[in-house]
């Protein structure tokens, strides 16, 4: 069982038909928190009680960055639902405009039920293979680090599937799962199913087109709805958080060795407190999904033997993003992961540590972050001696 299969059982609380589902509220809690606040069986729902929940479902036109605290237990959420929320929190909307306008057959911007149901599916198998490559490159580090040779072999594991398991841009990703969906997949797509989701897009009778414009508004409204949530349980009721709370936050799913020192970092160059607002927070969230044209950008500097700093990395996030930074929120990054304080950042200080930040997300927070403060303490009274 994969990891996102596991973190969707566990935050899971309704079943239907010997499916389970998540709620609104169980999905936030499993982008926000590592385990759900109270544990409990599952609900076993009647066709009577899906038809009840449904029945509060708000239309499209209606959605609203409040839209999943304002439903709470009143909604249902399916695995593939599961995955393909997550993806629109952790990628950039170019690459569903693309998989959008590929089932937009007439160009009216508008998709119906099947069409959508099958867009899913894209990036749910995209999703899939992304880890079943990651877990194989783990094993073959593994396996160096005990033989000194790799033993895993990507095709005796995953049969005729293994041929694409290479990593490969999001475009050829996309491109590819498209382009089966479109002339395999589609005829198995269930449209009989009922969801939150689903009744939200296309309606009571499942009759209604969904347009581009209002599913952009849903992808926007989720993020903000998300960031919001992370943002106001450090903001103590303030107007901004502290560029500690910030850092924290960035670096909540990552592999870090040591969480504690780059707050130390932060509390060392940055003595007195201004605080990141909420504008400045989504902004630099809304940068992280588009990492991967962030990353071209900077690959430039490095052919150019240029070295990257707070003017450079700014005029890269625009030029590969659009979105503007502000001059004190490059700074507090800067201060976070500028490791050798000389005011570049190199890759491996930034990008790698928020790749693996981005490729964690919904996977849950890792378990050793609760030990580093007791790690550091350690350190600290063991190098005084």
């Amino acid at each position: 069982m994969s990891s996102y299969e596991n973190r969707f059982r566990l935050f899971s609380s309704m079943e239907y038909e010997g499916q389970l589902y998540m709620t609104p509220l169980s999905f936030i809690e499993s982008v926000t928190l590592n385990e759900p606040r109270s544990r409990r069986a599952w609900k076993s729902l009647t066709k009577k009680d899906l038809e009840k929940i449904l029945s509060d479902t708000p239309p499209v036109c209606k959605g609203s960055s409040n839209l999943f605290r304002n439903l709470r237990e009143q909604g249902v959420i399916s695995y593939t639902e599961y995955l393909f929320l997550l993806c629109i929190l952790t990628k950039p909307h170019a690459g569903f405009r693309i998989a959008f306008n590929m089932f937009d057959a007439d160009g009216n911007e508008m998709v119906d039920k099947k069409e959508f149901l099958a867009l899913e599916e894209i990036f749910r198998k995209k999703k899939a293979r992304k880890e079943v490559a990651e877990y194989t490159q783990r094993f073959d580090q593994q396996s160096l680090q005990l033989y000194g040779q790799r033993t895993s072999q990507s095709h005796s594991v995953l049969g005729k599937d293994s041929p694409h398991v290479e990593a490969r841009g999001m475009w050829d990703v996309l491109r590819r799962n498209t382009s089966q969906v479109l002339f395999s997949d589609l005829t198995e797509v269930d449209e009989k199913r009922e969801t939150t989701l689903l009744m939200h897009f296309f309606g009571k009778k499942g009759k209604a087109e969904l347009k581009y414009e209002d599913f952009y508004m849903f992808m926007d409204n989720l993020q903000t709805e998300v960031l919001e949530i992370e943002f106001l349980s450090y903001c103590k009721g303030l107007p901004t958080i502290s560029e500690e709370d910030f850092a924290r936050i960035l670096l909540r799913y990552t592999n870090v060795d040591d969480v504690n020192e780059y707050l130390e970092n932060v509390r060392h160059s940055l003595p007195d407190e201004k605080g990141i607002s909420f504008e400045e927070f989504r902004s630099f969230f809304q940068f992280l999904n588009n990492l991967e044209d962030f990353t071209i950008a900077m690959q430039m500097y490095n052919f150019a033997n240029r070295s990257v700093g707070q003017e450079e990395f700014t005029r890269a996030v625009y030029v590969a993003t659009g979105i503007k930074l502000s001059r004190h929120l490059v700074n507090t990054v800067f201060k976070i992961f500028d490791e050798d304080r000389d005011d570049k950042l190199s890759h491996k200080e930034f990008i790698g540590v928020m790749k693996e930040r981005l490729h964690r997300r919904g996977k849950g927070i890792r378990v050793e972050e609760k030990f580093t403060s007791f790690k550091s303490c350690m350190r600290k009274e063991l190098s005084g001696k």
